[in-house]
């Protein structure tokens, strides 16, 4: 794991890549900055977290990272050990973690029981959307570090991953005063949503998905096949995260939508 702090020796914001070795974007996000450091007006902690993974290209070595949280320092796999590691570097700071999927093209971020230091943040992203990912957290970092806000950048392994994530880390530290803001193009308050429940698919030979995230499908609608088996809906709801084989199990999850990023102090109340 390394670990580079610019703008100070406490840092309360931390910049994470690299959780999964096979996600570069947030890996060459940082490097960029590390290449050439602006002038920092807080300070803030950037990390490339499973170099072994990442040298290997692949998604892990022995245990899915962002599944092991909050680790195990004498655990028995590599994962669990890191795992541990970064709960204990991040501490309480406010954390800023980078990934990218096969299920969609543009950006969203995801959070988990967001306190007064998340919400601002979110307002100053250009995300297409946020999630609220509920009781699904699953051993990700937000179990150790509650005030990490997770963004998914692109297409795993795109170049335009990479500019998205650049542009968002940048956003980040302009929202939390690490760096001035940037000036973003005025647009529509990102909407908010909270997942519901995993989507499983049956075993098969190949999959398809008919459904575009965040958009609604609706009750009785199919939106994805196994085989020739296809899936339809039995209520109305949102995907997220939904892709033919991002997932070995499950196509993706449901979702209610709640309002927008711009409601949220309302919405939490």
């Amino acid at each position: 794991m390394r670990v580079e702090c610019l703008g100070g020796t406490e840092p309360e914001l931390a910049v994470v890549g690299g959780i999964h070795g096979d996600e570069p974007c947030g890996v060459n996000a940082i490097e960029r900055i590390l290449a050439d450091p602006p002038e920092f007006e807080r300070a803030v902690q950037f990390i490339i977290v499973n170099e072994e993974a990442i040298e290997a290209d692949r998604r892990y070595l022995e245990e899915d990272l962002n599944r092991a949280f909050p680790g195990d320092p004498d655990g028995p796999t590599h994962e669990s050990r890191l795992a541990a590691r970064l709960t204990e570097q991040l501490d309480d700071c406010l954390t800023f973690s980078m990934h990218s999927t096969q299920s969609y093209d543009g950006t969203f971020a995801l959070i988990h029981e967001p306190d007064d230091r998340v919400t601002p943040v979110l307002k100053g992203l250009s995300v297409d959307a946020v999630v609220d990912v509920g009781s699904h957290s699953d051993g990700r970092l937000f179990d150790a570090v509650p005030t990490t806000i997770e963004v998914e950048c692109g297409y795993q392994g795109s170049e335009q991953a990479t500019e998205n994530a650049s542009r968002l880390v940048r956003e980040f530290l302009g929202a939390t005063g690490a760096l001035s803001p940037v000036d973003r193009a005025r647009r529509e308050p990102a909407p908010l949503f909270r997942l519901d429940r995993q989507i499983p698919k049956d075993k098969a030979s190949s999959y398809s998905v008919y459904a575009s995230n965040f958009e609604l499908v609706a009750a009785g609608e199919p939106f994805a096949a196994a085989d020739d088996r296809e899936v339809s809906a039995d209520e109305p709801f949102y995907p997220v995260l939904m892709s033919p084989y991002g997932y070995e199990a499950v196509f993706g999850y449901t979702a209610q939508l709640l309002g927008t990023v711009e409601e949220f102090d309302k919405l939490a109340e």
